[in-house]
């Protein structure tokens, strides 16, 4: 029997990058997965690569409405929910003195509220022995120049999974982090650049980029009963980056 046989996820940003190296390894492991996503084409692109244990739902984590008819449809197909990664996320970079409203607005209404509120919509349909991912980063934990608003992002993601946790104490619902560090991904090369990023994975102790596949390895074990103990916690995988 495979780990997530018989499992229900939701995957938000789920159409590229990390939620797509995630939604591949759930799937492989049993699991039918909801990509959720604002762009048909890459979800299209990645149905066609999925098949048919995926499905693919458009909308964006900070439209309410979005996220309502994300979950109106889990429930009509399926019932209920074992796994939800909240995986959305976005960035960009702005030293102090450049920041702007607009610039603090846009990462935190997907990185912060966009989350929080793809959580809380979703447990009314979390069955007991479900698991929450919370996408955070290395950066919540180290200095990063110009990147400030996008890392105090992630450090208020890193602090939701301890408080959740003990809000969902006695529900059999458990809540994680996943951090990656420098990892392929779409965005990363969009907002850090190819070049600057080969380096960054250059300095890991591992001495090279991440892959989403490699994340998506640990989501994987993140939403199986293999971290069936785990809750509040956070799973660094970033190459040892921000370990040393």
């Amino acid at each position: 029997m495979r780990r997530l046989d018989n499992k229900t996820a939701v995957i938000t940003g789920g159409g590229s990058g990390i939620g797509l190296g995630a939604a591949k390894r759930f799937i492989a492991e049993g699991a039918f997965v909801y990509l959720f996503g604002r762009r048909q084409d890459v979800l299209d692109a990645a149905l066609k690569d999925l098949g048919t244990s995926a499905r693919a739902v458009r909308g964006s984590v900070t439209d309410l409405a979005d996220l309502d008819r994300l979950y109106d449809t889990v429930k009509a197909e399926r019932g209920g929910l074992d796994i939800v990664f909240a995986n959305a996320g976005t960035g960009l970079f702005a030293p102090l003195g450049e920041i702007t409203p607009e610039h603090y607005d846009q990462i935190f209404d997907v990185n912060v509220k966009g989350l929080v509120f793809t959580v809380q919509k979703a447990l009314p349909l979390m069955r007991e022995g479900g698991s929450i991912i919370l996408t955070g980063s290395s950066t919540g934990v180290m200095g990063t120049p110009q990147f400030s608003i996008y890392s105090a992002t992630k450090a208020a993601v890193r602090n939701l999974a301890r408080t959740w946790a003990l809000d969902l104490k006695g529900t059999g619902i458990r809540v994680n982090v996943l951090s990656p560090g420098p990892t392929r991904t779409e965005l990363a090369v969009d907002v850090v650049g190819e070049e600057a990023l080969e380096v960054l994975g250059r300095t890991t102790p591992i001495g090279r980029m991440g892959q989403p596949a490699e994340t998506g390895a640990v989501a994987a074990f993140l939403a199986s009963s293999d971290s069936s103990f785990m809750t509040g916690g956070e799973v660094f995988v970033d190459g040892g980056l921000a370990q040393v």
